[in-house]
């Protein structure tokens, strides 16, 4: 085990609430909504119930990234996800998007497609085969949820022909153009999460004989194209890019995870080069993430692999470093002192604190999240119905319970 004291950087006074320019846009504070999947969107649709999720969460100069969005018909695979893909929904996003921007936040959306990890009923005519970079399905110790709220197997995918790959990195492109057309500040590519490109950047995954599979190079090179094109679409400033080298989940395995995420930061370091403009920010899961979810206590066993590991990504990167993966408050403000990331990314405690800001900023106590809440349909419970602090005499108190 490595020695992670030897290793340490030196401690900054940077905080939690220290303000960051991330790129064109001033963050009063380093606490970022993180993208979390919440099956509210009906038909594919943000709703009122979304205007009110994200506002809950806005803060002045406060950075919010969405819920993974759809990016064509075949990317879902989740009931009621949001979608990029049709006019109508961008309208719908718009309205979000306002609502955010009145309260001074900035906020991205992630572009989500999930390849094998779908189902034939999420698929167009509720047919069809999910489509990867292999045909090695996911195994049965992983089920998926069905629009009825009962658990499936993953089907076997199809893996996409080289030729059609172009058609899919099309597809990213005109999503973060309707992105911008909705009014966000700027999108997230996920990649992350053993999903449609962690699929091909995965070695445990990616079985392909042609030039986007096999070397680090071409298994690279889906991400790289994706990247590119979206970034020419939009401007590179606007583009974040999300990756978990070291996550197994949906069986993302890969043999060299480290060498892996070296590869894709150097190759992203090369592409800002050529384009002459920095990315808006690399989002890096934590390994402590695990296989059915995040660890509850924040720290694994392996705390000192974890570090080597993240700060080896965080030193070789070019750019802002967002971190994310189980972090409390005391783990968020570490990491910032320590300098081993720019910005840090909430999830689950966000969900159950609307104003989880204010909170960490008053030391106050957080509302326990309720987990068999986290995938409902219901446009309230669970969703924005977590209640918010009080100043009532001078000091902040909870004023209302679940």
């Amino acid at each position: 085990m490595a020695d992670s004291s030897s290793s340490s950087p030196q401690q900054s006074t940077t905080t939690l609430f220290s303000p960051y320019k991330m790129g064109k846009f001033n963050l009063s504070h380093r606490i970022v909504l993180a993208p979390m999947t919440r099956c509210r969107a009906l038909d594919g649709l943000p709703n009122k119930a979304h205007v009110e999720y994200y506002t809950q969460r806005a803060t002045q100069g406060g950075f919010l990234i969405t819920e993974g969005t759809s990016i064509s018909a075949t990317a879902a695979g989740f009931p009621h996800v949001p979608g990029i893909y049709k006019k109508e929904q961008v309208e719908a996003w718009k309205k979000v998007v306002d609502a955010v921007h009145a309260k001074g936040s900035i906020i991205f959306c992630q572009l989500w497609h999930v390849g094998r990890a779908s189902n034939q009923v999420y698929q167009p005519g509720g047919t069809g085969a999910p489509i990867s970079s292999t045909s090695k399905p996911i195994s049965g110790r992983w089920k998926i949820l069905m629009p009825d709220g009962s658990y499936g197997t993953y089907p076997q995918p199809r893996p996409l022909q080289t030729s059609e790959i172009a058609e899919v990195v099309q597809q990213y492109r005109q999503a973060a153009l309707n992105a911008i057309k909705a009014g966000f500040d700027g999108i997230e590519i996920h990649s992350a999460h053993g999903y449609l490109i962690d699929q091909f950047l995965k070695d445990g995954i990616n079985d392909r004989m042609d030039e986007y599979g096999g070397s680090l190079e071409n298994r690279c090179r889906f991400l790289l194209q994706v990247t590119q094109s979206v970034s020419d679409a939009i401007g590179p400033d606007l583009v974040g890019v999300r990756i978990s080298p070291a996550i197994d989940h949906l069986e993302a395995m890969d043999s060299d995870p480290l060498n892996l995420g070296l590869s894709v930061v150097k190759k992203l370091n090369k592409l800002q080069e050529d384009m002459r403009g920095k990315l808006a920010y690399l989002h890096v899961t934590q390994p402590r993430y695990t296989a059915y979810g995040q660890a509850e206590s924040g720290r694994s066993g392996s705390e000192d692999e974890e570090l080597v590991f993240m700060r080896s990504l965080r030193k070789a990167y070019n750019g802002t470093f967002i971190c994310s993966g189980g972090f409390t408050k005391e783990l968020g403000t570490e990491a910032l002192a320590n300098g081993d990331a720019d910005l840090v990314s909430y999830g689950r405690h966000f969900i159950s604190n609307p104003d989880l800001v204010l909170r960490f900023k008053e030391n106050a106590p957080l509302n326990r999240y309720v987990r068999t809440t986290f995938y409902t349909h219901d446009p309230i419970v669970g969703f924005t119905d977590y209640p918010f602090l009080d100043k009532r005499n001078g000091k902040y108190e909870i004023i209302s319970r679940l």
